[in-house]
């Protein structure tokens, strides 16, 4: 097959990804509201987990590197959820790729919650982009490539994922609304060390693992 273009995750940026689609930024968080209001109770036990993590990482965060954000906070983070769930899981640093009006979109996603066995075959909700800082290319770029990329492969118009810069996470959702037409919305800031916000981050992230039982 040819492409005019291929172009890799990590090195998109937004005037780009306006190349290819038709793309634009909503401001309007009443969008997030049935996923953000999940109902879902913090135990006592999950509590205290989320307590720990801020106190054994609140001197180190900022400067942590992207590896060691990865390991000491968020895969701790990410297996207290407990994405297994029959042939659905965590992933990675696993290939995504697809073709969007002739342009090859492909890389590595940090990490997503998808359906395989040996491989993952088919992306559902959160893809995350893990960055230290926020450096010459914005993780909501890459992640919202990779989310067109996991619309197209799912057949549907709608996809959320989020982007996490350091201690800071955003929200994001994906609307396909035409043959080439995109809206996304992006979430307030969420701080993890901040105890009531690190809550609502792991609710939000309850709520994913919560849409498979539909």
């Amino acid at each position: 097959m040819l492409y005019k273009r291929k172009l890799s995750f990590s090195r998109i940026e937004f005037q780009e990804l306006r190349k290819i689609v038709d793309i634009t930024e909503r401001i309007n968080d009443t969008v997030f509201d049935t996923w953000f209001n999940y109902s879902y109770k913090i135990s006592q036990d999950e509590n205290a987990f989320l307590n720990h993590l801020i106190d054994s990482n609140r001197r180190f965060l900022d400067s942590y590197s992207e590896e060691e954000l990865k390991a000491q906070f968020i895969i701790p983070l990410l297996n207290q959820i407990n994405f297994f769930q029959n042939d659905i899981r965590g992933w990675y640093e696993r290939a995504l790729s697809g073709v969007i009006n002739q342009v090859l979109l492909r890389g590595n996603t940090d990490y997503m919650v998808a359906q395989g066995i040996e491989t993952p075959e088919k992306p559902y909700f959160v893809i995350q982009e893990y960055k230290k800082e926020l450096g010459d290319k914005h993780p909501k770029n890459q992640l919202l490539a990779e989310m067109m990329v996991a619309m197209q492969l799912n057949e549907e118009n709608l996809m959320r994922g989020a982007f996490v810069i350091s201690r800071f996470w955003n929200f994001v959702i994906l609307k396909k609304i035409g043959d080439n037409r995109y809206e996304y919305f992006r979430s307030p800031d969420f701080n993890v060390l901040k105890i009531q916000e690190l809550e609502q981050i792991y609710i939000n992230l309850q709520a994913i693992k919560g849409m498979f039982d539909k």
